[in-house]
């Protein structure tokens, strides 16, 4: 990994009072929504960004969600909290992603896409890794933030951009540029955080789960997997999604449920 980004991940602060509130209480088997409720309210930047999500039609709630207790509700425990840490650790690193060519915006709706990807599918699969691997997806792409900076910041951000836009693999443009895939970058920040070492590993290798321990290779290549179909510089194209769901088949699942799930989701997002 290049001494540029070692150095950018040990300088990052440490995450917001509300998202370590979040997590204890989400932590706590004795908590609630009332409790979940209570740790995001202070916060108007994060209720600000729970309500948008809520009101996307990626969800398709059906009707408008004006409070934070309507949405934590809606949403659960789980799914909040992976929103609020999504949001935060977003505006914590300063997002510029015009080396992919996207916008902050896009990058966190195509974040948001593979969370709600990842649960519809993997919820008629096993709803209890559906839960842990829900907010790894939601956050696995984080590590793209560094890289861009680096990669402006190293003045090679036009011809990093030329070869994103062509190419069917993400994680093979970042090593030739900086030495490190998106994911070894965002297990490397989440276990600066602190983050427990399951979530941190299935992250590191969802660029390479065929390299990645046998326990923790299932949601390495779940998260390869929603990645491909969701590549940020081709989300949800064709090429991406016949690579995901050639990948899914090869991987010993039913790809044909991942193909549903897709399908129902390009309908919503086409009915938008």
């Amino acid at each position: 990994m290049k001494s540029s980004i070692i150095e950018s991940i040990k300088s990052l602060p440490p995450l917001s009072k509300t998202i370590t509130d979040i997590n204890r209480v989400y932590a706590d088997e004795e908590a609630g929504i009332g409790d979940l409720v209570k740790a995001i309210e202070p916060d108007p930047m994060i209720v600000a960004n729970l309500l948008k999500t809520a009101n996307s039609p990626l969800y398709g709630f059906g009707k408008e969600i004006r409070n934070v207790s309507q949405a934590v509700s809606l949403f659960g425990m789980s799914m909040t909290r992976s929103i609020a840490l999504g949001n935060a650790v977003r505006k914590l690193l300063n997002v510029d992603m015009q080396p992919y060519g996207i916008t902050s915006e896009r990058f966190a709706e195509i974040s948001a896409m593979q969370a709600t990807l990842m649960r519809k599918w993997y919820s008629k699969i096993d709803k209890q890794k559906a839960e842990k691997l829900y907010l790894a997806a939601f956050l696995q792409e984080t590590g793209k933030i560094l890289i861009s900076s680096d990669v402006i910041q190293e003045d090679e951000d036009v011809s990093f951009r030329s070869e994103v836009d062509v190419t069917n693999n993400l994680a093979q443009v970042e090593k030739m540029y900086v030495d490190v895939t998106s994911a070894e970058v965002t297990a490397k920040v989440f276990e600066h955080w602190g983050f427990d070492a399951e979530f941190v590993e299935m992250i590191q290798f969802a660029d390479n789960p065929n390299a990645a321990p046998d326990e923790i290779k299932e949601y390495a290549m779940a998260l390869h997997i929603v990645k491909t179909a969701l590549a940020v510089n081709k989300p949800f194209a064709d090429n991406s999604i016949n690579f995901a769901l050639r990948k899914a088949r090869d991987a010993g699942y039913n790809h044909e449920v991942l193909e549903d799930v897709i399908d129902e989701m390009l309908d919503t997002i086409e009915g938008a």
